[in-house]
């Protein structure tokens, strides 16, 4: 299997489990089901469900990225983190492909990869998959009041641009109204290093 490796996900996987640990205790009665959207290498997978063992952590993403994500299973040999399930955000309907619904969501690094367009589907499913309470996290560098918070998510920015005119760092104000129209409200901003963030949704 092609077995991928990112150097982003190595770096933040801490920091990012320190903010999730205080919603996944292990007190609930029965497994907290996760879903995360956009698994890519498949390392966040491996390192949450190693951190969260309570956990049932469902990866999906585009089928391309399939092998790298089972390769990181394989060599866990995790019982709690499932295999991917084929998910593409261009789809509208795509959460009715999903059978169940989920106590949290996660992304990370892929607001800004996706178009507009997949953003908007992406919380329009999240909205249906989410129980009641639940929690949406997004993790990934996100402007404020219109305005880059660092000069290297600006010049970041530009060469998403550049590869692709689609890309692009997004505005939390867009992301709150966009939420709001799928009964999300943000919770918490949490800071994260390297200028990053990760926005704590709830689904009420």
């Amino acid at each position: 299997m092609n077995k991928q490796f990112s150097t982003a996900c190595e770096r933040n996987s801490h920091p990012i489990a320190t903010v999730l640990a205080t919603q996944f205790t292990a007190s609930a009665t029965t497994p907290q089901r996760v879903l995360e959207i956009g698994s890519g290498t498949g390392q966040h997978a491996v390192y949450f469900a190693q951190q969260f063992p309570h956990l049932i952590w469902q990866t999906s993403d585009l089928a391309a990225n399939h092998d790298s994500i089972l390769a990181w299973q394989e060599d866990a040999a995790l019982a709690n983190v499932l295999p991917p399930l084929t998910l593409d955000m261009a789809d509208p309907a795509w959460s009715q492909t999903i059978a169940t619904t989920y106590d949290a969501v996660f992304t990370a690094n892929t607001c800004h990869i996706m178009s507009w367009p997949q953003v908007r589907n992406m919380f329009l499913g999240v909205g249906r998959v989410l129980t009641s309470g639940g929690r949406f996290w997004t993790y990934g560098p996100f402007n404020v009041d219109g305005q880059f918070t660092s000069t290297s998510n600006a010049a970041f920015d530009a060469s998403l641009k550049e590869y692709a005119a689609h890309m692009g760092i997004r505005d939390m104000a867009e992301l709150i109204v966009l939420a709001a129209e799928n009964r999300l409200i943000l919770r918490e901003d949490h800071p994260m290093p390297a200028n990053n963030r990760l926005l704590e949704w709830e689904h009420v």
